[in-house]
């Protein structure tokens, strides 16, 4: 008989929900043999509607080089067992485990603010993230099209965006995307963090595939799209060695450049990705975990500015070297070309002194 220690919830990243530490109260199984039932289960998405005040916000991390992002999506149904902005999610009063992935807040206004930011008189533009904390074309976009929107806009302002996604539905916005590259307005990451699919699949679960991803480079950049890949997180022990071939395969399909993060398990996340990998790769997690806080001065997590997202250590140097030399070998002299900021026209304000 399984139990909820054992239990795998195929199709979602999170195998439980973890305490939300900015709440009184939480709800736990403390005798699981007088269920009837287990009592969690790996129910259906739930979509609940907010009306934010603005949608771009400021990002004041050194580690990341960019000073906006915007986000029309809190939670996300990719299910990233990895991913940081799960302890955002507690800021809602949900859990950063199950709840994150089935538990999605919409921002349906967001088109309307980002126009609304735009023509402020005391605007100045700077490229903006589209994305950043959670994936812009999760699986509800193909219904609600507020990125779509989004771009439109964009697009109206002449304002340069960054899109980072590991969704193919991207693809579905070729024509303003490519409206945008004409004017050195847009450039695209995708991440891509395994080309192994029974991995991706357990560790990414409800993401495009591998082979999908490569094929988004490959339309976008025939389309004249600048993309970056993200080989991120890398995680040592589990996808660091597939770091050369991910680089390989995606200059082969087109892409300019590549980053990398090494993965760091912050706040909840920790006792989440440690609960999954024991359970999805029980033979491997020791090895894992060790390796993962090799990387980040014995711990699991790691907040430090400027270590933080490339880690240190022997085991860090030797994925930075493996990085360095795959990204010279396949990507040499290529590059991202940089974002026109002097296009930006935003329609009316040339009226606003009459």
């Amino acid at each position: 008989m399984q139990t909820a220690e054992t239990e795998y919830f195929k199709g979602r990243g999170a195998q439980f929900n973890a305490a939300n530490p900015y709440l009184k109260n939480e709800l736990v199984t403390e005798h699981e043999e007088g269920l009837d039932e287990p009592l969690h289960t790996n129910s259906s998405t739930q979509f609940f509607r907010e009306t934010p005040k603005k949608i771009i916000n400021k990002v004041d991390s050194p580690d990341i080089g960019l000073l906006y992002s915007m986000n029309p999506y809190q939670g996300c149904e990719h299910g990233c067992i990895y991913c940081y902005a799960r302890n955002s999610h507690q800021y809602w009063g949900f859990s950063a485990g199950l709840d994150f992935e089935r538990k999605i807040i919409i921002k349906e206004n967001a088109p309307e603010l980002l126009e609304k930011q735009l023509s402020h008189p005391k605007w100045k533009p700077q490229p903006i993230m589209l994305s950043g904390n959670t994936d812009c074309y999760q699986p509800i976009e193909r219904k609600l099209k507020i990125t779509r929107k989004m771009l439109e806009v964009l697009l109206k302002f002449r304002h340069p965006v960054g899109v980072i996604t590991k969704n193919s539905l991207i693809l579905r916005d070729l024509d303003i995307l490519s409206e945008m590259a004409k004017l050195n307005l847009v450039n695209v990451s995708i991440s891509i963090t395994s080309l192994d699919e029974s991995l991706r699949q357990k560790l990414e679960p409800r993401t495009a595939s591998a082979k999908k991803r490569l094929k988004n480079v490959e339309e976008l950049s025939k389309a004249g799209i600048p993309v970056n890949i993200m080989v991120a997180p890398v995680i040592p022990g589990l996808n660091s060695f597939e770091i050369p071939e991910i680089i390989k395969q995606s200059a082969a399909h087109g892409a300019l450049s590549a980053a990398y993060t090494i993965v760091r398990l912050n706040g909840s996340i920790a006792a989440i990705f440690e609960n999954w990998i024991r359970k999805a790769f029980p033979n491997r997690a020791e090895k894992v975990l060790n390796q993962i806080a090799e990387c980040h001065s014995g711990k699991l997590n790691d907040s430090r500015w400027g270590t933080r997202m490339k880690g240190q250590g022997n085991v860090a140097e030797s994925i930075a070297k493996l990085f360095r030399v795959s990204k010279k070998k396949y990507l040499k002299g290529r590059s991202m070309p940089p974002l026109d900021l002097t296009a930006f026209n935003p329609p009316g304000r040339q009226f606003e002194l009459f």
